[in-house]
């Protein structure tokens, strides 16, 4: 497959840009990839494993020269970075990012955003509860959809290539407008990770059920709450600071529902439960029919060392 760009310069060396390395290494992509990372141990970690094809000890080392520069850190420290790579943007170049918020992302970069350098932002919904540099895989991405939402004024030409660019690691496309990002992430994403931090800590809290009895008793619907709960804290403090109103929006959605469950276990509304429980069993086949997730009792998980959940 033909370069798609002559450089990439990859910010943040955790999950998804080692990925995304590793993916544009797969399939001869980029002419080079840079990366940089805040944490020495990262940039020493990145480099011992080959990650990149150059670490950089500053990001606009990283930058210098760069066709498509991706912004892979917690999007609340986005800003920040872009005011701090901007004076070394080369004209032309493309700025994306993988952030699950888009709104505050794009109020947050646009602004920092030179004049002849385009701002795209992106979303990859893939994902695992591990991070670091050593966490990266490049089948990350297969059959996982990306969701391109382009900042205003963006030109056609250059979206067009950044989506040839997903689809060509794996990715399946979609472009979607930022507001509808916003309430899409915090149904399928945002909200489900709330509630599992929120039942690992139930757990935590439940004095009458000890540490050791939630160990060894956990069910399949306990373990996968705290695998998801593992996620990166850094990561999803910045998501749910970033996407209050979708995140509100829905959650007050969810404890209506709940309520509503609530209310039918008390007055023994078996009819009820059972409705809604078949509605929502039709929704679990559809992810399966998508090709999203697999019928498998074990999710198809058991052969496989990393696991795919959405990135925010």
């Amino acid at each position: 497959m033909a370069v798609m760009y002559n450089r990439v310069a990859l910010l943040g060396l955790g999950l998804i840009a080692g990925s995304l390395s590793l993916a544009l290494k797969r399939g001869g992509l980029a002419g080079e990839i840079t990366g940089y990372a805040r944490s020495p141990d990262t940039r020493a970690t990145a480099a011992e494993i080959g990650l990149v094809d150059r670490v950089c000890d500053t990001a606009h080392a990283a930058v210098k020269d760069a066709d498509l520069v991706v912004l892979c850190v917690p999007v609340g420290a986005m800003g920040a970075l872009a005011e701090e790579i901007a004076p070394h943007l080369k004209q032309g170049a493309v700025v994306s990012d993988v952030g699950s918020v888009k709104k505050a992302v794009i109020e947050a970069v646009g602004p920092h955003i030179p004049e002849g350098v385009h701002f795209i932002p992106a979303h990859p919904m893939a994902g695992t509860e591990h991070s670091g540099p050593r966490s990266g895989f490049a089948e990350l991405f297969d059959n996982r959809w990306c969701l391109i939402v382009p900042a205003e004024g963006s030109p056609e030409p250059e979206i067009a290539r950044l989506e040839q660019m997903w689809q060509a690691i794996g990715a399946n496309t979609e472009r979607m407008e930022v507001e509808h990002h916003d309430l899409v992430c915090a149904v399928v994403s945002h909200i489900p990770h709330l509630i599992a931090y929120t039942m690992v800590g139930v757990a935590d809290d439940l004095n009458r059920v000890s540490d050791s009895e939630v160990i060894k008793f956990s069910a399949a619907g306990f373990r996968d709450f705290t695998r998801i709960a593992a996620s990166d804290p850094t990561m999803w403090r910045d998501v749910f600071l970033t996407n209050k109103e979708a995140t509100l929006e829905v959650l007050g959605r969810f404890t209506e529902e709940l309520f509503a469950l609530q209310r039918a276990i008390r007055t023994g509304d078996g009819d009820q439960l059972f409705d809604y429980f078949t509605r929502t069993r039709a929704v679990r086949r559809g992810i399966i029919d998508a090709g999203q997730d697999t019928a498998a009792p074990d999710f198809g998980r058991a052969n496989k060392p990393k696991t795919s959940e959405p990135n925010g």
